[in-house]
């Protein structure tokens, strides 16, 4: 049985470096990029649209709150607007949930970010896991991983853990950092970033053992 992991991680977590660590460790698709092109390509609209309306972007908050405003007038007096730029929010996410199934369907997979353990919370197998850490601890961490300065990654820091929860909150009605939505939740500030890889792996493959044993 393919393992499936999803994992939630706020700004400066890692998540972006264990997501894919943890994918080869199973031998498993790490789906993030693949995510966004599979919805441009299902809904017929740009890559660029697909990757504005993704939880991943920072600028997806802007996008909510800017979505409430009336029409712009150049729209209003017959200019043709962007391809795609008229599709619902909605029907884009339910795009984005679609390519989550289908896409761990037949080999597994480790999905970062998107909502995907409230998406799968009724899958068999999958394991759901957060990375988060003290809000100071997460800034230097970035500081140390993307090579930022501290103003830099404290004002990113801010941006896309605004989005993201904005994200779920819209969508979803709950808050991404809720413990209930995970069976593991680990301070990857604390814990470095591989030994979190080797814990999420075993217990995934813990995981995948329980549910093919027969009943």
């Amino acid at each position: 049985m393919r393992q499936v992991v999803t994992i939630s991680a706020s700004y400066g977590a890692g998540g972006a470096f264990v997501g894919p660590a943890v994918a080869e460790r199973l031998g498993v698709p790490f789906l993030d990029r693949a995510i966004p092109v599979a919805v441009a390509n299902d809904l017929r609209i740009p890559l660029e649209d697909a990757l504005s309306r993704d939880e991943q972007v920072q600028g997806w908050l802007t996008r909510v709150l800017s979505a409430a405003a009336p029409a712009s007038a150049d729209w209003m007096i017959g200019v043709t607007p962007p391809p795609g730029a008229l599709l619902p929010d909605a029907h884009v996410n339910a795009c984005t949930e679609r390519v989550i199934r289908a896409g761990i369907r037949e080999h597994g997979g480790v999905i970062l970010g998107r909502a995907a353990a409230i998406v799968l919370r009724d899958h068999a197998n999958a394991l759901h896991v957060r990375l988060d850490g003290d809000p100071d601890r997460r800034v230097h961490q970035a500081m140390t991983l993307l090579g930022v300065g501290e103003r830099e990654a404290r004002d990113a820091m801010d941006r896309n853990d605004n989005a993201r929860t904005a994200y779920v909150r819209h969508f979803y009605r709950t808050d991404p950092a809720r413990p209930e939505h995970y069976h593991l939740v680990l301070d990857s500030t604390r814990i470095p970033l591989e030994d979190c890889t080797e814990i999420i792996v075993k217990a995934a493959e813990a995981r995948s053992r329980v549910h093919a044993e027969p009943a």
